[in-house]
């Protein structure tokens, strides 16, 4: 269906890949991984046609539909939510806006007659198209795929306008999924979603009969769709048929295989090139001697496989808190707009929050997680009730505003020192590194980063420094799959407290052996990790 051959890519002067080659087979649906920058969505734009491959080809096997969701999303107006979803599937829509300039033409009283019975006969072969391409479920179709990306039913036709840009993602990926395409493009599809959404996707995309190419930094959902693996390092593809868990399996037995063939052929160049300094300056072994310097020229050397540059988090000591971290005695919060109404969040919360703990806060998007950190963390007044922090302890504060919080027009180094003053310019320096800021680009300006590099600053401020609390939303958003890896190793060594907002599965498994479920204006407490919390669900 879709055949990638021996494609070459240069951008800047550099070569992404050479001769980077796989298939994606009708009904397959494929993982694509590899490192930031390795060239994952210029395969999509190859793909679409946006971009030219320097050598070798992309073909697209005819009559083949391809859509495509990406994490630039343009800007989009003029329309309501549901009549942007329907908007995605253009040939029903085109026939949709044809039967509504029928009907206009045919509520017109001086209509005459035989004009009418054209614009019948016409209305009628539109409507046979119409229903043969699902037009009459289209709207009920993508009123269903709004309601499970988490678009309420009564928000379906409000402005587009006047939805968050989390939220237009969700439109967007709306209008992609309601194409029912042969091929469906994605690019990072989990970004922005809550828990329940990302769980009703995984559902969709499972049952969807048509092929996918995906990349994704959620481990577990990647796990759950893909059943085979494309793999963009090193210049190149390498292609695994199975799902993530067994690509790592399997890249890890390769690395080994790789390290033996490596050190084999370095043995035997190693006795090869003792033997020609030895007898290079004997005559009587001239013909050995040119004979094995002409094989060593010819032979195809072995190259180890390079580890991918991951982050490596060394955490300062701590100082030891009380061993009540927080204690919160019932607490509320609503939230007043501007027109008076009351918004109820949560109310009622007590509990007191133990010294190590390890606590995931969990709930649908808009429940209150946020607003329940912020007010731990002292950012947001509570309406009643209190919390008071224990004795010696001090919080650490990662959210989605913490972003806001960084100066623009600062360099990397100069922002990591403003907020570790008492730091030496080499251990900067060398925290820096650690977080994968090298070289030069320590001098890079804040305003140039990416998010997730954004974060990687964020985080290497909060892990070196001595919080022995640390109150974390979404530390996750931005990462990819290896720096989350790396960053939940860090918190599993942590010896603070950490409570913890992340939509990743993977991430919560892990690290959670408490959990706090926000739900409905209320806040209830499960003692046990985040596996027996979902099996408390069913």
């Amino acid at each position: 269906m879709i055949y990638i051959s021996n494609v070459s890519k240069i951008i800047g002067g550099e070569a992404l890949y050479k001769n980077a080659s796989f298939q994606i087979n009708p009904g397959e649906k494929v993982g694509l991984v590899g490192p930031n920058g390795a060239g994952k969505t210029t395969f999509f734009r190859m793909i679409i046609g946006e971009e030219k491959p320097d050598e070798g080809q992309i073909t697209v096997q005819a009559g083949t539909r391809v859509a495509y969701f990406s994490q630039h999303v343009d800007e989009i107006k003029g329309k309501s939510a549901i009549e942007e979803v329907m908007s995605g599937s253009a040939k029903v829509n085109e026939l949709h806006l044809q039967l509504k300039t029928f009907e206009e033409k045919l509520t017109d009283p001086n209509l005459d007659p035989e004009e009418m019975n054209k614009i019948l006969d016409k209305m009628g072969d539109v409507q046979t198209e119409f229903e043969k391409l699902g037009g009459y479920e289209l709207e009920s179709n993508g009123a269903e795929i709004l309601t499970g990306l988490g678009i309420a039913p009564l928000y379906h036709t409000k402005p587009i306008e006047d939805f968050s840009g989390g939220q237009k993602m969700r439109i967007a990926l709306a209008k992609v999924l309601i194409v029912m395409p042969d091929l469906i493009l994605m690019d990072e599809p989990t970004n922005y979603l809550d828990m329940e959404t990302i769980l009703w996707l995984e559902k969709w995309l499972i049952n969807f009969k048509g092929s996918i190419l995906m990349t994704g930094h959620d481990r577990e959902f990647m796990n759950r769709v893909v059943k085979k693996i494309v793999e963009v390092a090193r210049g190149t593809t390498t292609t695994y048929s199975g799902n993530y868990e067994y690509y790592l399996g399997e890249l890890e037995i390769r690395k080994k295989q790789n390290r033996a063939e490596f050190d084999r052929q370095q043995d035997m160049l190693k006795k090869e090139e003792t033997f020609i300094a030895r007898f290079q300056a004997r005559a009587s072994h001239a013909a050995q001697v040119q004979s094995r310097v002409k094989m060593i020229d010819k032979i195809d050397r072995v190259e180890l496989i390079k580890d991918d540059d991951s982050m490596t988090i060394l955490l300062p000591e701590i100082p030891r808190g009380g061993n009540d971290v927080v204690i919160i005695n019932n607490l509320s919060k609503t939230w007043v707009d501007t027109s008076g109404t009351q918004n109820h969040i949560f109310s009622g919360l007590t509990t007191t929050v133990c010294r190590q703990e390890k606590i995931a806060v969990v709930g649908v998007n808009g429940a209150g997680k946020s607003t329940l950190l912020n007010t731990i963390a002292g950012f947001t007044t509570p309406t009643s009730g209190e919390v008071k922090l224990g004795p010696s302890i001090v919080v650490g504060h990662f959210g989605q505003k913490s972003y806001e919080s960084l100066n623009q027009n600062s360099t990397v180094f100069d922002e990591l020192r403003s907020r570790l003053p008492k730091a030496s310019d080499g251990l900067i320096r060398n925290i820096l590194a650690s977080f994968l800021f090298r070289g030069d680009e320590v001098f890079k300006k804040i305003h140039h980063l990416s998010g997730g590099e954004k974060a990687r600053i964020l985080l290497a401020w909060l892990l070196s420094s001595q919080n022995n609390f640390l109150i974390l939303d979404e530390p996750t958003n931005h990462l990819d799959i290896n720096s989350r890896e790396v960053l939940l190793d860090a918190l599993k060594r942590y010896t603070g407290t950490i409570m913890i907002v992340s939509h990743d599965r993977y991430f919560l498994h892990q690290i959670a052996d408490k959990v706090m479920e926000v739900d409905r204006g209320e806040i209830r407490v499960f003692p046990g990790n985040y596996e027996e919390y979902l099996a408390s669900k069913h």
